[in-house]
């Protein structure tokens, strides 16, 4: 089963975690599992979304931008490059 987690720590929620939460709630598909996540360790970087089993790191993510990860990530199973966190996922 895949897994969405969306930090919800001081930081990515003063960053919009909580909008991007709901989003992701409304949008995704019901065999997507949507989490609430405590902090990820990446503060700074929010709103951090780690999507499992497939450990990709998406950061600063914008209400907005949810709609294409669902889209493309998690229905069509392409992570969006140019929206991964470097850290864990170097060009």
């Amino acid at each position: 089963m895949t897994i969405v987690r969306i930090c919800q720590h001081k930081t990515c929620r003063k960053q919009g975690a909580a909008k991007v939460l709901k989003t992701f709630q409304s949008l995704a598909p019901d065999h997507i599992s949507i989490e609430p996540s405590g902090c990820l360790g990446q503060c700074g970087n929010g709103s951090m979304v780690l999507v499992l089993p497939d450990e990709v790191w998406y950061c600063r993510v914008s209400p907005e931008e949810v709609s294409a990860i669902v889209d493309r990530h998690l229905i069509q199973g392409h992570p969006i490059k140019a929206m991964l966190y470097r850290k864990f996922h170097p060009l």
